[in-house]
């Protein structure tokens, strides 16, 4: 395991793995990709053959038992998530990784992903941009030209984008996630 160094510790002894080494690991078949990003991200792009596991639904004893003879390593779009997953999952001395960079640093390295042909054509959180900013300018048009009222939508979307952003979960994109136009299966 020479490549091992090209690891690097943070401050809470997770190590991230730079996607170009976990590449190697993958294809030397010792080591398990766990997606921590929720179903609907998996479906719209993944690593091929990466396992599905939610943060929302996180379970690290499960993984434990699934997967006790190999290395896992977590992953999510950026890293911020699947670092979250790997804290949860570190117990005593035990090693954690995590993909540093997400499925975007793997995509920066110029590794390939997986699209599948029923993927929606725009990004949930585009869906989400676009559905907040025409209620968003909706609620103030019509708190212009009908009653001030309206703006009370804008401020509704406004506060739920904060909580979105403070917590990391939206509402709205697990709405859009179940419309019709976006509804496939997850398998891989």
């Amino acid at each position: 395991m020479e490549q091992a160094s090209k690891e690097t510790a943070t401050s809470t002894g997770i190590k991230e793995v730079p996607p170009e080494l976990l590449q190697s690991w993958l294809e030397a078949g010792d080591t398990v990709l766990i997606d921590v990003r929720e179903d609907y991200e998996h479906a719209e792009e993944r690593i091929g053959n990466a396992e599905l596991h939610p943060l929302s639904k996180f379970d690290p004893a499960e993984l434990r038992k699934k997967h006790a003879d190999k290395r896992i390593v977590f992953h999510c779009r950026t890293g911020k998530r699947s670092h979250e997953a790997a804290r949860r999952f570190g117990v005593d001395s035990e090693p954690v990784f995590h993909m540093a960079g997400g499925i975007e640093g793997w995509k920066a390295a110029g590794l390939l992903t997986v699209r599948p042909e029923g993927a929606p054509k725009l990004p949930i959180m585009r869906q989400v941009q676009i559905t907040a900013g025409a209620l968003v300018a909706t609620g103030v048009a019509l708190g212009i030209t009908v009653t001030p009222w309206f703006l009370a939508i804008s401020a509704f979307v406004g506060c739920g984008l904060m909580f979105a952003g403070i917590t990391g979960w939206c509402g709205m994109a697990k709405l859009l996630a179940v419309m019709p136009w976006n509804r496939r299966s997850c398998a891989v």
